[in-house]
């Protein structure tokens, strides 16, 4: 790694600024999706259902894709399914299991979301051309790609040991 180009950058800057974007966007689609009734977090849930073309999944496999314990998909799975937005169903192949479905209730309430946030990304991006979001998207996409495959060797490692990084004292000249 060339790591002049990370000093000149200013690399911790970035950092902050994706922080804080993600964070403040948060909050403010918590404020936009309020009067639906509906979290960020369950919205999340309705939109990994959507992509598959059933609108269903094991609860195992939401739990992964959504990258959050058993225990806190549990308490959204329960609030989705008092609302009508989806049923919990025996898997066939194994009765242990669960496979949750999106209820036809939670296709429409989706889809009052999604045109809510298509909304909310045009005000929040006004000012941003296309060519400055494309290239934000590619940035971040090759900075995610990145983090997955450090994320991965990680696993392999012995904790002892330390990812290749420059030296502490590279970032206090």
């Amino acid at each position: 790694m060339d790591y002049s180009k990370l000093k000149a950058a200013n690399r911790f800057r970035l950092g902050f600024l994706v922080h804080d974007v993600s964070r403040l966007r948060r909050t403010v689609v918590d404020k936009v999706m309020k009067p639906v009734g509906i979290t960020r977090s369950q919205w999340w849930v309705l939109t990994n259902l959507a992509r598959d073309s059933s609108h269903e999944m094991m609860q195992t496999e939401l739990a992964k894709v959504l990258d959050i314990g058993k225990v806190a998909l549990g308490g959204l799975l329960d609030r989705l399914e008092a609302s009508g937005y989806i049923e919990r169903k025996a898997d066939p192949a194994d009765r242990r299991a669960k496979r949750i479905v999106m209820t036809p209730a939670g296709e429409k309430v989706l889809e009052g979301i999604q045109a809510r946030a298509v909304s909310l990304n045009h005000t929040m991006l006004d000012g941003v051309t296309a060519e400055e979001i494309h290239l934000a998207e590619d940035i971040l996409h090759r900075m995610k790609r990145r983090l997955i495959e450090m994320d991965a060797e990680m696993k392999d490692r012995n904790p002892s040991q330390q990812p290749d990084l420059p030296d502490a004292d590279f970032f206090s000249e």
